[in-house]
């Protein structure tokens, strides 16, 4: 482990809630190890081999929650790999039981920390992101551990194709200074908003997830943002 993998802190606090049910931990034993990436083995050159039968675009969603958008996107994309990222064993639980039930064979799961598998992944393999209303730390002695900073953006400039599409959503003020403030140091992504309607709005693929809708309802404004990794490295 490099000096730079063992000074980052996580960015998620425990992995386990309530008691998992046996049908949760029979998917979490039997049917995750099929869908999960082999980290211990190198990332295959076209990425789409992943999944059988191979498919020609993959996209990525850090942090994925209850996975009601993970799920969503695979739906009404079959044509797309998806990868999802949740270190959260009931998390990772409701996507497989979705995965089971639904039969999505486009769907690969990462149960651990996001930065391991982008380490991971081939140069220029993702054709777009999702990070959707990331755990804010609110406590001023925590902010360092927030996800979204320059380091993980150039974590996900490298492996993210020139034109590929990162997707942030988040309710808290103070987060969403601390995210532009990131991607300032950051050239590798642009930001094309050209009027508040771009960041005030949610877009019709961009499916609403219990968290936003929780924030809604107690009155807090969501910010929709899209920025876009740019051709070369600057």
């Amino acid at each position: 482990m490099t000096p730079t993998e063992t000074s980052e802190l996580r960015s998620f606090g425990r992995r386990r809630g309530r008691v998992l049910s046996p049908r949760q931990q029979r998917l979490l034993s039997d049917v995750l190890p099929a869908v999960r990436p082999q980290l211990t083995h190198p990332a295959p050159e076209q990425l789409g081999n992943l999944y059988n039968p191979p498919l020609s675009e993959v996209w990525l969603e850090i942090g994925f929650g209850g996975a009601e958008h993970l799920i969503w996107q695979a739906e009404h994309n079959p044509a797309i790999g998806m990868i999802g990222c949740e270190p959260f064993e009931d998390g990772v639980a409701k996507a497989l039981i979705a995965v089971e039930e639904r039969g999505l064979a486009n769907v690969r799961l990462h149960p651990d920390d996001a930065r391991d598998l982008l380490r991971w992944l081939p140069a220029a393999s993702i054709a777009r992101t999702f990070i959707l209303f990331p755990d804010p730390w609110p406590k001023k002695r925590h902010a360092k551990r927030r996800l979204i900073s320059p380091h993980l953006l150039g974590l996900l400039a490298e492996v993210m194709r020139p034109g590929a599409e990162l997707r942030i959503g988040t309710d808290i003020g103070d987060y969403l200074r601390t995210i532009l403030i990131a991607f300032q140091a950051e050239p590798r992504f642009c930001w094309r908003a050209s009027g508040p309607a771009d960041w005030r709005e949610r877009p019709a693929d961009w499916p609403a997830t219990r968290y936003q809708q929780k924030a809604v309802r107690e009155g807090r404004r969501c910010y929709y943002l899209s920025f876009h990794r740019v051709d070369g490295n600057g």
